[in-house]
Protein backbone atom coordinates (compact mmCIF):
# COMPACT_ATOMS: atom_id res chain seq x y z
CA UNK A 1 0.00 0.00 0.00
CA UNK A 2 0.88 3.65 -0.25
CA UNK A 3 1.63 4.37 3.39
CA UNK A 4 3.30 7.72 4.04
CA UNK A 5 6.57 6.24 5.25
CA UNK A 6 6.81 4.04 2.12
CA UNK A 7 6.15 7.07 -0.06
CA UNK A 8 8.94 8.91 1.74
CA UNK A 9 11.34 6.03 1.15
CA UNK A 10 10.38 5.72 -2.52
CA UNK A 11 10.76 9.46 -3.03
CA UNK A 12 14.26 9.24 -1.56
CA UNK A 13 15.12 6.47 -4.04
CA UNK A 14 13.61 8.48 -6.86
CA UNK A 15 15.75 11.47 -5.92
CA UNK A 16 19.06 9.60 -6.16
CA UNK A 17 18.20 6.71 -8.52
CA UNK A 18 15.14 7.76 -10.55
CA UNK A 19 15.50 4.74 -12.85
CA UNK A 20 14.56 2.42 -9.95
CA UNK A 21 11.15 4.02 -9.31
CA UNK A 22 8.67 3.91 -12.16
CA UNK A 23 5.45 4.75 -10.32
CA UNK A 24 4.10 8.27 -9.88
CA UNK A 25 4.50 9.76 -6.41
CA UNK A 26 2.63 12.69 -4.84
CA UNK A 27 4.47 15.99 -4.86
CA UNK A 28 4.14 16.55 -1.13
CA UNK A 29 5.29 13.82 1.22
CA UNK A 30 6.14 13.94 4.89
CA UNK A 31 9.87 14.24 5.56
CA UNK A 32 11.18 11.14 7.31
CA UNK A 33 14.89 11.55 6.50
CA UNK A 34 16.98 14.49 7.59
CA UNK A 35 19.32 16.15 5.11
CA UNK A 36 22.81 15.03 6.17
CA UNK A 37 24.38 18.08 4.54
CA UNK A 38 22.38 20.50 6.66
CA UNK A 39 24.92 21.02 9.48
CA UNK A 40 27.81 21.46 7.05
CA UNK A 41 25.97 23.99 4.91
CA UNK A 42 24.95 25.96 7.98
CA UNK A 43 28.50 25.84 9.36
CA UNK A 44 29.97 27.02 6.04
CA UNK A 45 27.44 29.87 5.84
CA UNK A 46 28.26 30.88 9.41
CA UNK A 47 31.99 31.02 8.67
CA UNK A 48 31.38 32.91 5.44
CA UNK A 49 29.21 35.51 7.15
CA UNK A 50 31.64 35.84 10.05
CA UNK A 51 34.56 36.44 7.67
CA UNK A 52 32.51 38.98 5.73
CA UNK A 53 31.61 40.82 8.91
CA UNK A 54 27.97 39.84 8.82
CA UNK A 55 26.10 39.81 12.10
CA UNK A 56 22.85 38.20 11.06
CA UNK A 57 23.64 34.66 12.22
CA UNK A 58 20.24 33.39 13.16
CA UNK A 59 20.59 29.68 12.53
CA UNK A 60 22.13 27.24 14.99
CA UNK A 61 24.45 24.72 13.36
CA UNK A 62 24.77 22.35 16.27
CA UNK A 63 24.35 18.71 15.34
CA UNK A 64 21.91 19.20 12.52
CA UNK A 65 19.43 21.40 14.39
CA UNK A 66 18.09 24.21 12.27
CA UNK A 67 16.10 25.96 14.98
CA UNK A 68 17.77 28.93 16.70
CA UNK A 69 18.50 28.17 20.32
CA UNK A 70 17.40 30.44 23.13
CA UNK A 71 20.30 32.18 24.84
CA UNK A 72 18.35 34.18 27.40
CA UNK A 73 19.69 32.15 30.35
CA UNK A 74 23.43 31.94 30.85
CA UNK A 75 24.90 28.72 32.19
CA UNK A 76 26.85 30.41 34.98
CA UNK A 77 23.64 31.74 36.52
CA UNK A 78 22.79 28.13 37.34
CA UNK A 79 26.00 27.48 39.32
CA UNK A 80 24.93 29.28 42.50
CA UNK A 81 22.82 27.32 44.95
CA UNK A 82 19.42 29.05 45.27
CA UNK A 83 18.45 30.17 48.75
CA UNK A 84 16.15 27.87 50.74
CA UNK A 85 15.98 25.42 47.88
CA UNK A 86 14.82 22.54 50.07
CA UNK A 87 12.82 24.27 52.78
CA UNK A 88 12.15 27.70 54.23
CA UNK A 89 15.36 28.88 55.86
CA UNK A 90 13.76 31.07 58.53
CA UNK A 91 11.44 28.26 59.55
CA UNK A 92 14.42 25.93 59.76
CA UNK A 93 16.36 28.33 61.99
CA UNK A 94 13.38 28.83 64.28
CA UNK A 95 12.82 25.12 64.75
CA UNK A 96 16.53 24.56 65.20
CA UNK A 97 16.71 27.10 68.01
CA UNK A 98 13.74 25.56 69.79
CA UNK A 99 15.02 22.03 69.29
CA UNK A 100 11.75 20.98 67.66
CA UNK A 101 12.97 19.90 64.24
CA UNK A 102 12.34 16.30 63.34
CA UNK A 103 14.81 13.77 61.99
CA UNK A 104 13.11 13.61 58.59
CA UNK A 105 13.25 17.35 57.89
CA UNK A 106 15.50 18.47 55.07
CA UNK A 107 18.76 20.31 55.68
CA UNK A 108 19.12 23.47 53.50
CA UNK A 109 21.97 22.79 51.07
CA UNK A 110 22.98 26.46 51.06
CA UNK A 111 24.06 25.98 54.70
CA UNK A 112 26.31 23.04 53.82
CA UNK A 113 29.87 24.29 54.33
CA UNK A 114 32.02 21.47 55.70
CA UNK A 115 32.50 17.75 55.21
CA UNK A 116 31.45 16.93 58.83
CA UNK A 117 28.18 18.77 58.10
CA UNK A 118 27.69 16.55 55.08
CA UNK A 119 28.22 13.39 57.15
CA UNK A 120 25.90 14.52 59.94
CA UNK A 121 23.06 15.57 57.64
CA UNK A 122 23.49 13.24 54.67
CA UNK A 123 20.12 11.58 55.42
CA UNK A 124 18.36 14.97 55.49
CA UNK A 125 19.83 16.61 52.39
CA UNK A 126 17.84 17.43 49.28
CA UNK A 127 19.38 18.48 46.01
CA UNK A 128 18.72 22.07 44.91
CA UNK A 129 16.20 22.92 42.23
CA UNK A 130 19.04 24.16 40.00
CA UNK A 131 21.15 21.05 39.40
CA UNK A 132 23.86 23.13 37.76
CA UNK A 133 24.89 24.39 41.18
CA UNK A 134 26.05 20.86 42.05
CA UNK A 135 28.78 21.10 39.41
CA UNK A 136 30.94 23.57 41.36
CA UNK A 137 30.16 22.30 44.85
CA UNK A 138 32.55 19.51 45.99
CA UNK A 139 30.34 18.55 48.95
CA UNK A 140 27.27 18.04 46.77
CA UNK A 141 29.38 16.10 44.27
CA UNK A 142 30.44 13.79 47.11
CA UNK A 143 26.80 13.41 48.06
CA UNK A 144 25.89 12.71 44.44
CA UNK A 145 28.48 9.92 44.26
CA UNK A 146 26.90 8.30 47.36
CA UNK A 147 23.28 8.66 46.26
CA UNK A 148 21.57 5.80 44.46
CA UNK A 149 18.73 7.96 43.17
CA UNK A 150 19.00 7.74 39.38
CA UNK A 151 16.83 10.81 38.89
CA UNK A 152 19.59 12.99 40.40
CA UNK A 153 22.06 11.94 37.73
CA UNK A 154 19.44 12.30 34.99
CA UNK A 155 18.64 15.85 36.11
CA UNK A 156 22.29 16.89 36.06
CA UNK A 157 23.00 15.18 32.73
CA UNK A 158 19.94 16.73 31.09
CA UNK A 159 20.92 20.22 32.24
CA UNK A 160 24.54 19.70 31.24
CA UNK A 161 23.59 18.39 27.80
CA UNK A 162 21.38 21.40 27.14
CA UNK A 163 24.05 23.88 28.24
CA UNK A 164 26.79 22.21 26.19
CA UNK A 165 24.55 22.34 23.13
CA UNK A 166 23.62 25.99 23.61
CA UNK A 167 27.04 27.33 24.60
CA UNK A 168 29.38 25.44 22.23
CA UNK A 169 31.37 28.16 20.46
CA UNK A 170 32.20 26.16 17.32
CA UNK A 171 28.74 24.64 16.82
CA UNK A 172 26.44 27.59 17.54
CA UNK A 173 26.82 30.32 14.97
CA UNK A 174 25.96 33.34 17.16
CA UNK A 175 28.07 32.30 20.15
CA UNK A 176 31.57 33.75 20.15
CA UNK A 177 32.29 33.88 23.90
CA UNK A 178 35.07 31.30 23.97
CA UNK A 179 36.38 32.39 27.39
CA UNK A 180 33.06 31.70 29.11
CA UNK A 181 32.57 28.35 27.38
CA UNK A 182 36.14 27.38 28.28
CA UNK A 183 35.39 28.10 31.94
CA UNK A 184 32.29 25.90 31.71
CA UNK A 185 34.30 23.00 30.28
CA UNK A 186 36.91 23.41 33.02
CA UNK A 187 34.22 23.13 35.70
CA UNK A 188 32.92 19.94 34.11
CA UNK A 189 36.44 18.47 33.95
CA UNK A 190 37.13 19.30 37.62
CA UNK A 191 33.86 17.61 38.62
CA UNK A 192 34.79 14.50 36.63
CA UNK A 193 38.20 14.38 38.32
CA UNK A 194 36.58 14.62 41.75
CA UNK A 195 34.04 11.89 40.97
CA UNK A 196 36.64 9.82 39.09
CA UNK A 197 34.17 9.13 36.29
CA UNK A 198 32.99 10.79 33.10
CA UNK A 199 29.55 12.27 32.50
CA UNK A 200 27.42 10.60 29.84
CA UNK A 201 26.11 14.00 28.68
CA UNK A 202 29.68 15.15 28.14
CA UNK A 203 30.52 11.97 26.22
CA UNK A 204 27.52 12.50 23.92
CA UNK A 205 28.54 16.12 23.37
CA UNK A 206 32.09 15.10 22.39
CA UNK A 207 30.96 12.42 19.97
CA UNK A 208 28.59 14.81 18.20
CA UNK A 209 30.74 17.95 18.19
CA UNK A 210 34.23 16.58 17.43
CA UNK A 211 33.48 16.23 13.67
CA UNK A 212 32.82 20.01 13.62
CA UNK A 213 35.78 20.95 15.87
CA UNK A 214 38.72 22.83 14.36
CA UNK A 215 41.25 21.53 16.92
CA UNK A 216 42.01 25.05 18.15
CA UNK A 217 38.99 26.35 20.06
CA UNK A 218 39.18 25.30 23.75
CA UNK A 219 41.79 22.69 22.79
CA UNK A 220 43.12 21.76 26.23
CA UNK A 221 39.63 21.68 27.77
CA UNK A 222 38.22 19.44 25.03
CA UNK A 223 41.14 17.02 25.23
CA UNK A 224 40.78 16.92 29.02
CA UNK A 225 37.17 15.86 28.61
CA UNK A 226 38.22 13.22 26.08
CA UNK A 227 40.36 11.60 28.79
CA UNK A 228 37.23 10.86 30.86
CA UNK A 229 35.11 9.07 28.23
CA UNK A 230 33.52 6.08 30.05
CA UNK A 231 34.88 2.60 29.53
CA UNK A 232 31.50 1.23 28.41
CA UNK A 233 31.75 2.87 24.99
CA UNK A 234 34.82 1.06 23.61
CA UNK A 235 32.88 -0.36 20.66
CA UNK A 236 31.90 3.14 19.48
CA UNK A 237 35.16 4.91 20.14
CA UNK A 238 36.78 4.36 16.73
CA UNK A 239 34.07 5.96 14.62
CA UNK A 240 33.05 8.64 17.11
CA UNK A 241 36.43 9.59 18.60
CA UNK A 242 39.44 8.27 16.68
CA UNK A 243 38.24 9.12 13.17
CA UNK A 244 37.46 12.83 13.87
CA UNK A 245 40.71 13.23 15.83
CA UNK A 246 42.73 11.48 13.12
CA UNK A 247 41.64 14.02 10.51
CA UNK A 248 42.95 16.81 12.72
CA UNK A 249 45.99 14.85 13.89
CA UNK A 250 47.55 14.38 10.46
CA UNK A 251 47.10 18.01 9.42
CA UNK A 252 48.04 19.80 12.67
CA UNK A 253 51.17 20.92 14.44
CA UNK A 254 53.51 18.75 16.49
CA UNK A 255 52.15 20.36 19.68
CA UNK A 256 48.61 19.29 18.81
CA UNK A 257 49.79 15.74 18.04
CA UNK A 258 51.49 15.51 21.45
CA UNK A 259 48.39 16.91 23.16
CA UNK A 260 46.17 14.29 21.54
CA UNK A 261 48.55 11.46 22.47
CA UNK A 262 48.72 12.71 26.06
CA UNK A 263 44.92 12.84 26.25
CA UNK A 264 44.57 9.29 24.91
CA UNK A 265 47.25 8.10 27.33
CA UNK A 266 45.29 9.65 30.20
CA UNK A 267 42.11 8.04 28.85
CA UNK A 268 43.77 4.62 28.96
CA UNK A 269 45.02 5.26 32.48
CA UNK A 270 41.54 6.24 33.66
CA UNK A 271 40.10 3.12 32.06
CA UNK A 272 42.69 0.94 33.81
CA UNK A 273 41.96 2.56 37.17
CA UNK A 274 38.22 2.08 36.64
CA UNK A 275 38.77 -1.54 35.63
CA UNK A 276 40.85 -2.23 38.75
CA UNK A 277 38.05 -0.89 40.94
CA UNK A 278 35.31 -2.99 39.33
CA UNK A 279 37.30 -6.12 38.45
CA UNK A 280 36.36 -9.49 39.92
CA UNK A 281 38.87 -10.38 42.71
CA UNK A 282 39.37 -13.81 41.13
Amino acid sequence: GMQSYLQALLSLYKLFCPELVSIALPGKTKTYFKNSEGPWKAAINAVRQRNQGGSLLSQAVFLGTSQPLSRKRKWNSQLVIPASSASNLDEYKEKNCLGLYRINETFPVEQLQTFPQLLQNIHRLEFPSQMGSVLTNPLLLHYMSCSRDESIHLRLYYWMGQMLQEECTWCVADNTDEKEFKSFLENIYKAECLLQEGFSACEEFLYKSLPLWDGSCCRSEVLNLVSWIPLSSVSEIKSYLYDPLAQLFFTSSLYFKCSVLESLKQLLQNWLNCNVIHVDPE
